[in-house]
């Protein structure tokens, strides 16, 4: 009788002791899982505080310093003094130093594509391709400006293949009326360079019958037929 007392004593202690390392085993594993939950946590509120904290108080405050510097250089620019406004004058700063101190900044790169416009113009093309190609003007008609104008500069630089490879990069957007028949133009003359007279045909054609309108149309049937195309 003591024994079946006994046994019957010891058994819910025997379940509480496993029930208690049970509970022991899921506390455990939930406070492991937890501390890695809250690290991955603190790590997200860190790099998000991180970021607004640099937007703030170090980005914001670059953009003004770097809108500023760059429209000095950019009403020389606007008046000619091409040097100037690549390199500053003592004491402005010019394209070229503004597109690396504001780095990351609209204005710094937005100096990328004035720098390199001053530099083909001065005939370095080397250092025009260099900033053009810093230059990311996303999908914007500036884009296109600007690889027409990396096309010039390959080019200049004696690169017919790039120059071409830019200036239809230039045309891409259909649309425009001033920029694609321009760089139409102009691969159509690099082609005809490089002895492909049937794709020099090609983009004549296509100013004639899509942009009739713009100024390169005018020279397109003295063009074509200079390549002994009539009709």
């Amino acid at each position: 009788m003591a024994n079946t007392v006994r046994n019957k004593s010891t058994l819910p202690n025997s379940l509480s002791n496993d029930d208690s390392n049970a509970l022991e085993n899921i506390q455990l594993k939930y406070e492991q899982h937890k501390k890695r939950i809250n690290t991955v946590i603190s790590v997200i509120l860190a790099a998000i505080v991180a970021f607004f904290a640099y937007k703030k108080f170090i980005l914001e405050p670059k953009e003004n310093k770097a809108a500023n510097a760059i429209s000095f250089a950019q009403s020389l620019f606007a008046a000619d003094s091409l040097n100037l406004a690549l390199n500053g004058d003592g004491q402005h700063l010019g394209f070229a130093k503004i597109a690396k101190k504001y780095s990351g900044t609209k204005a710094g790169n937005l100096a990328n594509y004035y720098a390199g416009v001053c530099y083909l113009q001065l005939h370095d093309a080397p250092n025009a391709i260099k900033f053009l190609k810093e230059f990311d003007g996303k999908g914007t008609k500036l884009q296109y400006a600007a690889d027409g104008i990396l096309g010039d500069a390959y080019m200049e630089n004696n690169n017919a293949k790039e120059g071409i490879n830019y200036y239809e990069k230039a045309t891409a957007d259909k649309t425009d009326n001033l920029i694609t028949p321009l760089y139409l133009y102009r691969a159509a003359l690099a082609y005809e360079q490089s002895n492909q007279a049937d794709k020099a045909k090609t983009n004549y054609k296509k100013i004639r019958d899509e942009y009739p309108q713009s100024m390169q149309a005018r020279e397109v049937d003295k063009n074509l037929a200079r390549l002994g195309v009539i009709d």
